[in-house]
């Protein structure tokens, strides 16, 4: 089977597995498909990025492939907000490291430290609120 070149700006990444168990997994299940329901399989699972596995165990627990689909683009969507955000905090780190330094070695405050650290607390609070709705959604 053929897969197509990533685009440039995407980087390759291998499916997503499922999370290791206390135990294991004890069960297993083997299921018999076409060549042409493989081929479908390994395409959808390529397009949400999971294993063919994940894909079927989501798909049948979540109530069908619609609803596995969209936890699948919810679960990209938070990776991307969550990389955002850690660019971001990484952005605010260096800046707060910078002007801290130049504090200590001249014992003034300066107006932009204050205006940063408030800038820290609004990303802390943005955080604290994606957090509740991941809580809220999750329940």
């Amino acid at each position: 089977m053929e897969t197509e070149q990533p685009e440039e700006s995407e980087p390759v990444r291998r499916p997503a597995r499922r999370r290791r168990v206390e135990g294991g997994r004890q069960h297993r299940h083997v299921v018999r498909v076409t060549p042409e329901e493989e081929g479908q399989l390994y395409a959808l699972a390529l397009q949400y990025r999971v294993s063919v596995p994940k894909l079927l165990v989501d798909a049948a627990l979540a109530g069908g492939s619609t609803a596995a689909a969209s936890n699948a683009t919810v679960r990209h969507e938070v990776a991307a907000q969550m990389f955002a955000t850690h660019r971001l905090l990484a952005g605010i780190a260096n800046n707060v490291n910078q002007m801290a330094k130049a504090t200590n070695a001249t014992g003034d405050v300066r107006a932009e430290m204050v205006a940063t650290l408030r800038k820290v607390r609004e990303v802390a609070d943005r955080i604290d609120g994606f957090v509740d709705e991941l809580i809220g959604a999750a329940s």
